[in-house]
């Protein structure tokens, strides 16, 4: 679409709801090129961080928006987030881990207070083993959530800063405004 009029306004505010938040400092937000043929209208955001542990988290926040409203969207717009994140070899290995993602997902949802429905997803935690010459680091384990839901309401701020809380718990970054100690600092507040 060249023109802005020939957007529907649904669309340009919740696109402008989503841009109007500023994610906290360890995060990388920028716009990328969504996908074309999930919906008439589409808007998506890519985000990066590391948590204070060293854990790399990557994602997309895709809006989507279809006048005619699919039934199983329940709604004229709707919400997907990709997310991929390292995890160690023992929560790799934890049945629970898949929960704990999922965790992530609708805990950020439930804490920003945002109004949604038909919120559905997955959760996949794997392992790989590298050989050869690409054999460092020799295994990798992964948790990747992959996850839709279709807002109630068409401001969309609080589905916003849900987006970056799921980045946040993703990667262990704690509160804003809260420092975490590194070893280094704890043992000298121990020799003192």
């Amino acid at each position: 679409m060249t023109e802005m009029s020939a957007i529907p306004l649904v669309f340009r505010d919740a696109v402008a709801a989503l841009k109007s938040l500023t994610p906290r400092r360890e995060i990388e937000l920028d716009e990328i090129r969504p996908p074309k043929r999930l919906a008439p209208w589409t808007y998506a955001l890519g985000a990066e961080t590391c948590g204070p542990s060293g854990t790399e988290v990557t994602a997309r926040l895709v809006l989507l928006h279809d006048p005619d409203g699919p039934p199983s969207w329940q709604g004229v717009l709707r919400l997907v987030v990709y997310l991929r994140a390292e995890v160690n070899q023992d929560l790799a290995g934890d049945q629970g881990t898949t929960e704990l993602g999922w965790s992530w997902l609708t805990g950020a949802l439930r804490s920003c207070g945002t109004s949604h429905t038909a919120l559905g997803g997955t959760v996949t935690v794997s392992s790989s083993t590298k050989f050869g010459e690409l054999a460092l680091p020799e295994q990798e384990h992964e948790l990747e959530l992959r996850g839709s839901w279709t807002p109630l309401d068409e401001e969309l701020s609080a589905h916003a800063r849900a987006f970056h809380e799921l980045l946040s718990a993703a990667a262990g970054l704690p509160p804003v405004g809260v420092s975490v100690l590194s070893s280094r600092s704890a043992e000298r507040r121990r020799n003192l």
